[in-house]
């Protein structure tokens, strides 16, 4: 079954085609992150018109690309949530339209959801379950324990910044561009960790909620207090807190859970310094780590097409009267958690 998939939750505009939920057989991605450094962030006028001006050309390249045509797909999926309303609008209604002409299955996919499982996706592992699951990406910093696809608990979660904002955020404090989280990785690369005793906010707390906001202003004060800091040092013992945290509660919650199985999605994933320690821990326990390539933790259409392979079955399938859901949280089998 080869399923298109549409992807416009905000700043990029990515279709691709997916065969039998694992095999991607296209996979484009056009970014949009030139377009909005100028202003440090994603304008969203911006972004939905340049989603606009791309959405055809950047589907009908995943065709081409996945050596089909429109005949040849058997289901259309597109992200409705979470994101900038008028971002997905444009991906959400090009794939309602392309699924409507054909009379192809539709299947809506919450963005989130989708990054959820895409390690398991990526490597070709869709029952390496149960896992303990961190999603990190620019808005969303989330702890999940995922037992079947469709169906997890979310274990904790931001109470205020997310870490990639909190990388945005603190690049712009030190003059750094945009996106902020490689380029502070960049610096870090030739700082001391070990300078600077930032804060590692939450990481001993009961729950597995995570907060990076007194994080961003111990920085902030440090650089009012110390004029003369080095940049290095300052981006090496940020970008250390941030992944202590991220890490110990991961590692946190495979032992009080009894899970073997660690994945990790979204942008900020692709750090390497949060890969090495992360990866380390894991060797260290005997665990095993699922990690995407890079092109598959940014925002994607394959994970968009890959889960809806998995969603159609037990009832996935979306009329078309299915609406952009921009503040929708980790979505179908999400469940509360009593440590959260």
């Amino acid at each position: 079954m080869k399923v298109l998939g549409v992807e416009t939750s905000c700043d990029e505009t990515s279709a691709a085609v997916v065969r039998d939920g694992v095999e991607i057989l296209s996979n484009v991605i056009s970014s949009q992150v030139a377009l909005h450094r100028p202003y440090g962030g994603v304008v969203p006028e911006l972004a939905s018109r340049n989603h606009l001006q791309l959405i055809d050309t950047v589907i009908e390249q995943a065709l081409a690309e996945a050596r089909t045509s429109i005949d040849g797909i058997d289901v259309v999926a597109a992200t409705y949530g979470p994101g900038l309303a008028s971002s997905l609008l444009i991906g959400l209604n090009a794939a309602k339209g392309v699924a409507f002409a054909t009379g192809k299955p539709f299947v809506g996919i919450n963005h989130v959801e989708a990054h959820l499982y895409s390690p398991l996706l990526a490597n070709a592992v869709p029952d390496a379950l149960p896992t303990i699951s961190l999603i990190v990406s620019g808005g969303h910093t989330i702890l999940a324990h995922a037992t079947a696809i469709g169906k997890h608990t979310i274990l904790g979660q931001t109470v205020d910044d997310a870490a990639g904002e909190a990388f945005d955020k603190v690049a712009k404090l030190l003059g750094l561009g945009y996106p902020g989280g490689p380029e502070i990785e960049k610096r870090a690369e030739h700082g001391n960790p070990a300078s600077i005793d930032f804060p590692r906010s939450m990481l001993h707390d009961e729950s597995y909620n995570f907060s990076f906001s007194g994080l961003k202003t111990s920085v902030l004060y440090f650089l009012r207090k110390n004029p003369q800091h080095r940049v290095e040092d300052v981006c090496a013992s940020f970008q250390e807190a941030v992944v202590d945290v991220l890490v110990g509660k991961i590692v946190r919650a495979t032992i009080e859970l009894g899970v073997n199985t660690v994945s990790a999605s979204g942008g900020v994933s692709i750090n390497r310094r949060f890969r090495e320690k992360l990866g380390a821990e894991c060797a260290r326990r005997h665990l095993r780590l699922l990690l995407a390539p890079a092109n598959l933790c940014t925002d994607n259409a394959a994970m968009i097409a890959a889960l809806a392979y998995y969603k159609l079955p037990s009832g996935g399938q979306a009329d078309f009267s299915l609406e952009v859901a921009p503040s929708i949280g980790l979505g179908a089998g999400e469940l509360s958690c009593p440590h959260a």
